[in-house]
């Protein structure tokens, strides 16, 4: 082979790579959103057997201690995320929780067991399905849940949608 060959494949080559790099991140972004959006509408699809899931599992879990879980209401307040690291999706959804003491545990003399608590229940996808392993972050909305994680979780553009 000649120069002026060698130097024209190593020209395409060279182009190759760099058409290849400039096409990639606007691509891994499409398919982000891509993924973002049908998590957020299966989601919406699967909520009603999510919030089931999450209610047997956090009530199953023996925290807190002392307390029965009486009663989840789920809010429509939530917020989506992606963990930095995994980069698996996460949702945060605003919950109201009832306790009450069990009986002759350590919670059953205190006056506000019976105090509606705010908290935030946990979900993430995974697989192109939503699950929940029952964590709760108390006296959180979605919003602080996400900030006081920053380390761990970025917030997703238009993290806060209500429930349909």
């Amino acid at each position: 082979m000649d120069g002026a060959l060698i130097a024209a494949i190593s020209t395409l080559c060279a182009a190759g790579v760099a058409i290849a790099l400039a096409v990639r991140q606007p691509l891994r972004r499409l398919r982000r959103a891509s993924e973002e959006a049908s998590a957020r509408a299966a989601f919406r699809q699967q909520r009603e057997v999510l919030e089931a899931k999450f209610f047997d599992l956090a009530s199953r879990s023996g925290k807190p201690r002392g307390l029965k879980w009486v009663d989840v209401k789920f809010l429509d307040d939530l917020g989506f995320a992606r963990d930095r690291q995994s980069g698996l999706l996460a949702a945060f959804v605003s919950v109201n929780i009832r306790f009450e003491a069990i009986p002759g545990g350590d919670m059953e003399d205190v006056a506000a067991v019976g105090n509606i608590r705010d908290a935030c229940a946990l979900f993430h996808y995974e697989g192109g399905g939503w699950g929940t392993g029952g964590k709760t972050l108390f006296n959180v909305s979605p919003q602080e849940a996400i900030a006081r994680f920053h380390t761990q979780f970025e917030s997703l553009p238009e993290s806060v949608v209500p429930s349909a």
